[in-house]
């Protein structure tokens, strides 16, 4: 029985036999199905015709691109039981829906392997990717973006759509706000190594505090989680610091109970800032943080992702939020006792 004959994709037919074999790049047998507007109509039925030739649209998402769109798009976030990333997920699922789109969301479980997993059982079903702080290497994100189209939220890459929360303007009002109350030496509770988020919260923690001849103390967290703000407060508290900036909401809740476990009033006895305004106003007492708009960048990715479907030609486009800083009850006068 000959292989046209038989049902389904030929075993073993790759994108990547179909170039071979049309003589043409990866990226243009993707785009002579996704997106057939970019190439010639002689370079899109050349392209498909080898594809049928060797059974690679026997394939049912290869089928599906061959007809029309998928309709569908995925996003992936580090972690879903974040609350910053449910409100971004939600407002771009709404705004995709507006262009008829459905959206598969993945969870990488802040691993630069799974997301790579992930990405690779997605990518036959969906028309693009919105990578939300994605763990990935430049690389990886470079040789997909290549391949589809691809935008990503808090990670900032030359030439790649790009929604990026400017957290350097609440934090730098909450180190200011911090030594005009009278605080000189300051805690920074990080986040993971590999977050832009945190490299850019890091880097103007540092400067701004050293611009204001403040001292900063950096304590490891990793993985950003109620335990782990809770667990370093041991750390923060041999700093001598006087107050601290969390590198999220979730962690400065953990630091909150850390603290009443010890007897440490907030804020009598030490200030606390945390970082996206997701949890703030539920801690007791209310948190003083920095602003995210975490529903704001999920509209803008999506509606980048949308631009990008139908364009014509590649483009790429890097939308940036300002954040700023909203006091709440966390943050006072450094104790009388300071030295």
């Amino acid at each position: 029985m000959g292989m046209a004959s038989r049902a389904g994709r030929a075993p073993g037919v790759t994108i990547g036999d179909v170039a071979a074999a049309a003589q043409v790049s990866r990226s243009t047998v993707s785009r002579a199905f996704t997106r057939p507007q970019l190439l010639s109509q002689e370079t899109v039925e050349h392209v498909r015709a080898v594809a049928v030739r060797l059974g690679y649209v026997g394939n049912q998402a290869a089928r599906a691109l061959s007809t029309g769109r998928f309709g569908n798009i995925a996003v992936v976030v580090p972690d879903i039981a974040n609350p910053f990333f449910p409100p971004l997920v939600r407002s771009l699922q709404l705004a995709a829906e507006t262009a008829d789109l459905a959206v598969f969301l993945g969870d990488s479980d802040e691993s630069a392997e799974r997301e790579a997993k992930l990405i690779a059982r997605l990518a036959p079903q969906v028309e693009g990717f919105v990578l939300a702080s994605p763990r990935l290497s430049e690389e990886l994100i470079r040789e997909l973006a290549a391949t589809r189209p691809v935008v990503l939220v808090n990670r900032d890459l030359d030439g790649i759509s790009r929604v990026l929360i400017d957290s350097s303007g609440g934090m730098t009002e909450a180190v200011l706000l911090l030594k005009k109350l009278g605080h000189k030496r300051l805690a920074y509770l990080a986040g993971p190594r590999d977050s832009w988020s945190d490299q850019q919260r890091r880097e103007v923690l540092t400067q701004t505090s050293a611009k204001a001849g403040l001292t900063v103390e950096i304590v490891e967290v990793g993985r950003p989680t109620y335990a782990a703000g809770r667990d370093s407060v041991s750390a923060v508290v041999r700093s001598g610091a006087t107050a601290a900036i969390a590198f999220d909401d979730v962690v400065s809740q953990g630091v909150l109970a850390g603290l009443e476990v010890r007897g440490i009033s907030v804020p009598t006895d030490f200030s606390l800032v945390g970082c996206d305004d997701t949890l703030a106003a539920l801690t007791t007492p209310a948190l003083t943080s920095v602003s995210a708009g975490a529903a704001t960048a999920g509209t803008a990715a999506a509606k980048l992702l949308v631009n990008l479907l139908e364009a014509t030609e590649p483009s790429a486009e890097c939308v940036t939020i300002a954040t700023h800083l909203v006091t709440r009850a966390t943050t006072a006068a450094a104790p009388k006792s300071t030295p």
